[in-house]
């Protein structure tokens, strides 16, 4: 990404932190998922991916897709999972075979939707980690599972 662009990008990011990440009355844990998913977002962008929907949800499923986004010519299926420490579990471990279930359903409805159903698609895992007084971390696990 170029020097210029990755810099608006940086701009942008820190203004819609503030502007998204602050809700008096929220939840500790629902403030934590929304600024890991805005963290996702930048994350991705600054490492290529092009982002066509943030939250999809489908009319006749539960649940949504966290981020859907390109990278090259494979469209990727993200579910992003934030957490402020690594005592308990690791974040990714909190991808189910229950929410995997979800999700290839969610991604099944989508590709529906695309003139060219042959598309490359795979499932990714974005793990954020909020530690206090540490910069932010990121694990990305593409292709973190598959179809079946």
């Amino acid at each position: 990404m170029p020097l210029l662009e990755s810099a608006r990008l940086r701009v942008f990011e820190a203004f819609v932190e503030k502007a998204v990440c602050s809700r008096p009355q929220e939840a500790a844990h629902l403030a934590t998922g929304r600024r890991g998913e805005l963290a996702a977002f930048f994350y991705l962008r600054r490492h290529g991916y092009i982002v066509v929907a943030r939250g999809w949800r489908s009319a006749r499923l539960r649940g949504d897709i966290d981020l859907i986004a390109w990278e090259g010519d494979t469209l990727c299926f993200i579910e992003v999972k934030t957490r402020t420490t690594r005592e308990v579990a690791t974040a990714e471990a909190a991808v189910d075979e229950d929410k995997r279930r979800i999700l290839r359903r969610l991604a099944g409805a989508y590709m529906r939707q695309l003139p060219n159903r042959e598309t490359p698609a795979r499932f990714d895992i974005l793990s954020i980690y909020f530690e206090k007084e540490k910069a932010a971390e990121f694990e990305l696990f593409r292709g973190a599972f598959d179809w079946s």
